[in-house]
């Protein structure tokens, strides 16, 4: 039914001008300006027309999470019992593949989709209502599911609840879910669920902390990207470091960017060769000037900059020695010059 309604919607939305409206008469009634600036009024339409196609979409989407899951079900039942562990994840691997041959993606993304249908189906209703009436999008059902994956079943009943229902005790105030944008809604989401999760931050830390990594992606022209998955004030402190020595590299005879050199620095450190195992650490943290001040530790330790001289070991294409500005008090015996063996600075 809602698919003959958008799909009717759609074809009175491709004429053009006030002819092709739905209720054209009563829309002229309504405004007695429409018709008299033919262009604008096919602005308007087809503007309408697009939003009704992203309602189609998410319609699509919900209707296809249930093909997937009904899917699922299916084979499930099929199947006869499974005889050993291997035998249950080669039957897994096979459902996984014929789903990525369907939708011709990747046997990593169908896995994905196929979590997320489960998991739609099974234990977020109100989600799945919404994104078949089509009042959210897929993204946004999408960000749901990656914010309560970790909840028990109380705990994502309660965040969809606030998010989608009206008359929740504490629906969410402003605008309505699906008309945020989703970098928007995963904010809200995911500061919802910091303030009401069961369990402790540091116990949650400590159990995504064994989860880090470092994962390869080649893409075009010979490039590649390298991202890591990292505790939050390690990856924070990386970031401000070679930021931190960009900024150092600035000049007015400097032709690349901010970006170019964070990106130069960090591969120049990486490539680097290891630091020797008698290298003597920084007794203190320290952050470089521009990039804040460390929160770990009191702010009585701090006082105003010195100049600190640091190179990086050349590479093939970049060398320079810099000064950069360490805000820290330092001890009677260490030099201003000192250089810093952990970092290469």
């Amino acid at each position: 039914m809602a698919f003959a309604e958008s799909t009717a919607a759609l074809a009175a939305f491709a004429g053009a001008g006030t002819d092709g409206l739905p209720g054209g008469d009563a829309l002229r009634k309504a405004d007695p300006f429409r018709g008299v600036d033919p262009l604008r009024d096919l602005a308007d339409a087809c503007l309408d027309g697009m939003a009704e196609m992203a309602r189609w979409e998410a319609r699509a989407a919900a209707l296809n999470v249930r093909f997937a899951a009904e899917y699922l079900r299916a084979t499930t039942a099929l199947a006869c019992p499974a005889a050993s562990p291997q035998e249950c994840t080669a039957r897994e691997m096979a459902v996984v593949a014929e789903v990525a041959c369907v939708l011709t993606v990747s046997e990593r993304t169908a896995s994905s989709f196929l979590s997320e249908c489960v998991a739609l189906t099974t234990g977020l209703p109100l989600t799945l209502a919404a994104l078949q009436a089509g009042t959210i999008s897929w993204q946004h059902a999408r960000i749901i599911v990656a914010e309560t994956g970790n909840l028990d079943p109380a705990g994502a009943a309660a965040l969809e609840a606030h998010f989608l229902d009206p008359d929740a005790p504490s629906p969410a105030r402003g605008c309505p879910a699906g008309e945020l944008v989703p970098g928007r809604f995963r904010a809200k989401a995911r500061a919802w669920r910091e303030r009401h999760h069961p369990v402790s931050i540091e116990e949650r830390h400590t159990r995504c902390a064994a989860d880090r990594r470092v994962e390869y992606v080649p893409d075009r022209d010979g490039m590649a990207w390298l991202s890591a998955y990292l505790p939050a004030d390690t990856a924070a402190g990386i970031w401000e470091r070679t930021t931190a020595a960009a900024r150092a590299l600035q000049g007015p005879d400097e032709a690349q960017t901010l970006t170019q050199l964070r990106a130069d620095i960090a591969a120049t450190l990486l490539l680097a060769p290891a630091p020797a195992p008698a290298a003597v650490p920084m007794p203190m943290p320290m952050t470089m000037a521009g990039a804040g001040v460390c929160r770990s530790r009191g702010r009585r330790s701090w006082s105003p900059s010195r100049s600190c001289r640091c190179s990086v070991p050349p590479t093939n294409r970049l060398s320079w020695t810099g000064t950069v500005r360490f805000r820290r008090r330092w001890p009677a015996a260490w030099s201003p010059t000192a250089r810093v063996p952990s970092t290469g600075f």
